[in-house]
């Protein structure tokens, strides 16, 4: 997948582009849905499949208070585009120039005039241009005028609820990862490097790997989660506990986990911690052996549904 961060003489460099405009927090089974048909629409005039988005997230921009955790950090939305069929992918930076362009202009000077656009594909509550004006509506009468081929995808339902970024990050906040999972297409996740921790776990009897929070990334509720972690090519099953260790006047919040049947070092090492599901909430506890025995209460929980699991 080719990345660009201009627009500019885009149309130079590649025929027949047909782009997919939004901002695809979470790349969730609506989105994908989304990229289906771009890359449909691509194969049917032998053109090449686009993803159009800003970074950072607009209102990061023009209402910083009010912009939302991403439920996805660029590196994994971008391996996502890439597993779907984008073939280009244009990240822009956001600033207050593009805030104050209109819709017209940015149909007519951006999509028409640098990318040379064949085809838009966006969802049915995209808006774009100065104070958002721009609507599915207004593209559908820009695209006349243009000579381009619209789509646009409509809503994408799941248990009689509409899929959207909005309830996947209240059902992440409130820790019903498996929920959101059905709306994500896979497991909320986190990833990065190990760090080194209190290293109290070892001495619990529960050696646990220590994740840093990336605070512009959503992660669930604080408790205790099954999880799948993710080693170079291997899979292993564990606990995630995320909280802030109230047993110990902990303040910090913090992602520990434990593998099973586990015992190599990780520091340094990069993983990925996929949430399959919620299994408490955090507690404090009176004394260390009390949550000694609950972690193997939680354990015996996790390694039961491993074994149901391959069944």
């Amino acid at each position: 997948m080719l990345k660009y961060n201009s627009w500019e003489c885009l149309k130079s460099k590649h025929e027949n582009i047909v782009i997919g405009l939004g901002n695809f927090d979470g790349v969730h089974i609506g989105h994908q849905k989304l990229i289906y048909n771009l890359v449909q629409m691509a194969k049917e005039i032998n053109g090449i499949p686009a993803v159009f988005t800003f970074h950072p997230h607009p209102l990061a921009v023009l209402k910083p208070e009010s912009c939302p955790p991403q439920l996805l950090s660029q590196e994994h939305k971008q391996k996502i585009f890439a597993r779907l069929g984008v073939k280009i992918l244009l990240t822009i930076p956001f600033n207050l120039k593009l805030a104050g362009l209109s819709p017209e202009d940015f149909v007519n000077m951006v999509l028409c005039e640098e990318i040379g656009v064949r085809g838009v594909v966006v969802g049915y509550n995209y808006t774009f241009g100065h104070r958002g004006r721009g609507t599915p509506e207004l593209l559908k009468d820009l695209s006349e005028i243009y000579g381009f081929a619209l789509q646009v995808v409509q809503p994408v339902m799941v248990e009689g609820q509409t899929v959207s970024s909005t309830m996947i990050r209240h059902l992440i906040k409130t820790g019903d990862v498996s929920g959101a999972a059905k709306l994500l297409g896979y497991d909320p996740f986190t990833a990065g490097e190990v760090v080194a921790g209190e290293k109290r776990g070892r001495t619990l009897g529960f050696p646990t790997a220590n994740l840093e929070l990336d605070q512009e990334i959503l992660v669930p509720a604080n408790g205790v989660y099954a999880a799948k972690i993710y080693h170079n090519s291997d899979t292993y099953f564990g606990l995630a506990n995320i909280g802030v260790k109230p047993t110990f006047h902990g303040k910090k919040r913090n992602i520990e986990v434990h593998l099973l049947d586990f015992c190599e070092d990780l520091y340094g090492k990069q993983i990925k911690v996929s949430f399959t599901r919620r299994i408490r909430g955090e507690k404090k506890f009176a004394s260390p052996s009390e949550l000694i025995k609950q972690i193997e209460m939680d354990i015996h929980k996790v390694r039961t549904e491993c074994s149901k699991a391959r069944e």
